[in-house]
């Protein structure tokens, strides 16, 4: 009896099994015929948002046309830098890539090829959590832009640089020591390499304007290379140095407040370019100014009469004003005082002898055109 039950309960999961499945397929029949297999229905029944869906989530809006970014868009664009292009800048860097192959090879007496990698702009703070240590931090001011710099030397250009002044063997790499701090041959060394490329990078900019650059000290601890604050913008210039199978990365860093004195100048497409400015009508505006005529009035005294006083004036009517023979008299053109002086006459001509300037009112400039 009990044998019967079993068999009739294991059958009734069988039709229920069977009822089970043919509902799912009648399901998937359905779906196939509305418009075919629903690409977004995993193998486990979820829904798998397309690529659309996803941008709208996120916040990325595929029209080119534009739009107010959202979401994470604005997030990632708020952590970007985004400034003006300096032509001029780039020229300076190819000249210093020049300069300092010329100047490492006869530093190392090695064959040494200076390349640059790019040119960016980077947020400061974020520089210098994006420092691989250990390192060398090399800060400099800018003695003419009354700032600072940052050249930040790698781990294997620091052994490499060590290893070659030391006269290390030709064919092996060099020898990286971890976990140990930097001694002091080895930041004599380089703070020596970065004299070398200090007087390179002066020389780069002494066409586009005379800068002289010092070094201040070295450090290993970013935190006590912090030149400018941590949100500010800079230029940073990443550097390779190659010799034979040895070398590493060099980068300059200059926060964009010691580019500022001299931005007028970077922003220049090539050198000795003048903005807003012509030769030929400078001398041609000094030239009709030279020529110029004025009219100028002798003022012997100036009163203060009402409207009433004026109107009544009659033919004939004797005015004193307060100004003896000797007192002196003012040359004005319109409004401007330019000269104090006193009358007389030369024959039958009123003259005036110039004695002493007059004061040049406040807020007046004086224009410089030469004589």
């Amino acid at each position: 009896m009990a044998e019967e039950e079993t068999e009739s309960v294991e059958a009734e999961e069988e039709i229920d099994d069977e009822a089970m499945a043919a509902e799912w397929e009648a399901m998937a029949d359905d779906g196939e015929d509305e418009g075919g297999a629903d690409a977004n229905v995993g193998d486990s029944g979820e829904r798998i948002l397309n690529q659309d869906e996803i941008d709208s989530l996120l916040g990325f809006d595929v029209d080119v046309d534009g739009g107010d970014n959202s979401g994470i868009t604005a997030i990632i664009n708020s952590a970007l830098v985004s400034y003006e292009r300096l032509p001029m800048l780039e020229i300076v860097f190819d000249r210093l890539v020049r300069l300092m192959t010329t100047s490492l090879r006869n530093f190392t007496s090695d064959n040494v090829e200076v390349s640059l990698d790019n040119i960016s702009s980077i947020r400061f703070g974020d520089y210098l959590n994006s420092i691989p240590l250990p390192a060398i931090l090399a800060v400099f001011r800018a003695e003419q832009l009354d700032n600072y710099g940052l050249f930040t030397i790698d781990s294997n250009l620091i052994y490499s640089i060590v290893d070659v002044l030391l006269g290390g063997r030709r064919g092996t790499a060099a020898m990286r020591i971890e976990g140990r701090p930097y001694t002091t041959i080895e930041r004599t060394l380089i703070q020596r390499m970065i004299e070398v490329v200090l007087a390179d990078t002066q020389v780069a900019f002494e066409p586009l304007s005379k800068v002289d650059f010092a070094l201040e000290r070295l450090e290993t601890n970013p935190r006590f290379a912090a030149i400018a604050r941590p949100a500010n913008a800079a230029i940073l210039v990443k550097l390779r140095i190659d010799m034979e199978d040895r070398g590493g990365r060099i980068e300059l860093l200059l926060p964009y407040a010691t580019l500022e004195p001299i931005r007028k100048l970077l922003l220049q497409m090539f050198m000795g370019e003048k903005f807003g400015r012509d030769t030929i009508w400078e001398s041609h505006l000094a030239t009709e100014l030279w020529s110029t005529k004025l009219k100028i009035n002798a003022v012997l005294d100036e009163q203060l009469m009402s409207l009433n006083e004026v109107m009544n004036f009659k033919v004939g009517q004797t005015l004193m004003l307060g100004a003896t023979p000797d007192s002196e008299i003012k040359l004005k053109c319109g409004e401007i005082d330019l000269v104090k002086g006193r009358m007389g006459r030369i024959g039958s001509n009123i003259a005036v002898r110039v004695e002493q300037p007059m004061e040049k009112p406040s807020g007046m400039r004086t224009l410089g055109l030469g004589k």
